[in-house]
């Protein structure tokens, strides 16, 4: 056998390095002008740009993978495939925030509407509409990692709605509620008592708050069942927080013309009052209880839309609360409109009772 020289073998290599370093300019001179038959320059060509995938297909990749991991989510909690859907783009099911707090993303097929219903507290925190006009608000400073109840939403005061013998508001804010069931635009949530409760209200109880997205609003029920042979008192409220494009484009109208009121930030502990207006207007801090008056509608002259606060069963009062001039609570954009049982509720054992509140969007035109 022949031998071969070191450096006939270095001149080897080194011969078909440069037949390598031709055809590689080759190939990329032909791509070049190529690129430049669309884009009129050479130097638009990007070679890495050739095997990288459209941002639409990542996108669907990234939401097919996401749609599985939810529907594992909701199967592994006995919901089905059904926990997870997808509606034009917008996917409806079981869901967790940035912070780690879990929701239910409620989509309606027909209307594009949307809702978001968070675990803790059992809060609604989003109303958008078909036409993609937000109604619920929750503030600037609220917490959505779990350290503390949401401010916002439509928030449970239960079973006690302001100060009293427990905590303030109650607890049924504080604690994750579960879900019994649920559909592309319906859920039912359910909080039952826990040593936590009974450390502040040793009661026999079962709440179930249910929200139905329908085509032109959003229904909300609140079922609270003793469960126990004694009877309980109990107050109950929705501590609703709507937006408003700006206070200066808000009236609140209803019966509430030539009714009393309690001010509470009236004199040393609140006085009774008459409210002269039919149209409500907001221009100083806020904290009214208007027993009787269940009908109220927001008018924003900002957005041109009304919304129609529908209290059919249960809540009797209405409550406004806005804490004007607080910048850091964002006081400008939201008002507080309360659907409220004042007066408690003396439950029998066995018996039950119903808040049924809807909200519907109209025009103010």
């Amino acid at each position: 056998m022949r031998e071969v020289s070191h450096e006939s073998i270095t001149h080897f290599v080194i011969e078909e390095q440069k037949k390598t370093m031709k055809l590689t300019l080759s190939l990329l001179a032909s791509g070049a002008l190529s690129a430049s038959a669309f884009t009129g320059s050479p130097l638009a060509f990007a070679p890495a740009s050739v095997s990288r995938p459209s941002t639409t297909a990542l996108d669907a990749s990234k939401n097919k993978l996401k749609i599985a991991s939810r529907t594992k989510w909701a199967e592994s909690r006995g919901f089905g495939s059904a926990g997870v859907a997808e509606s034009e783009g917008v996917t409806a099911g079981l869901m967790t925030n940035a912070d780690g707090l879990e929701y239910v993303k409620l989509v309606h097929p027909d209307t594009g509407a949307t809702s978001e219903v968070y675990l803790l507290g059992g809060v609604v925190t989003s109303y958008v509409d078909g036409d993609g006009q937000e109604f619920i608000a929750v503030r600037p400073d609220a917490k959505m990692d779990g350290s503390k109840p949401i401010s916002g939403g439509l928030s449970h005061c239960w079973p006690q709605f302001g100060p009293g013998e427990i905590q303030q508001h109650g607890f049924a804010r504080n604690v994750n509620w579960t879900v019994k069931s649920m559909t592309e635009t319906s859920v039912e949530l359910e909080m039952a008592p826990s040593d936590y409760t009974k450390e502040m209200w040793d009661k026999e109880f079962l709440c179930t708050f249910s929200v139905d997205l329908e085509a032109d609003q959003l229904s909300t029920k609140m079922f609270v069942e003793n469960k126990g042979e004694e009877s309980f008192d109990f107050q109950a409220a929705l501590h609703s927080y709507f937006t408003v494009s700006a206070l200066e484009n808000l009236e609140i109208s209803g019966s509430f013309e030539g009714k009393e009121f309690l001010n509470k930030l009236a004199g040393d502990g609140g006085e009774m009052q008459t409210e002269e207006r039919s149209a409500i207007t907001i221009t100083e801090e806020y904290d009214r209880v208007y027993k009787g008056i269940n009908d109220p509608v927001l008018k924003d002259a900002g957005t041109g839309k009304t919304l129609s606060v529908l209290n059919t069963a249960g809540w009797e009062d209405t409550v406004l609360w806005n804490p004007y001039g607080d910048e850091g609570m964002g006081y400008n954009n939201f008002v507080c409109v309360e659907s409220v049982k004042f007066d408690p509720v003396n439950l029998a054992g066995g018996a039950s009772w119903t808040g049924d509140m809807a909200l519907k969007p109209g025009s103010a035109e």
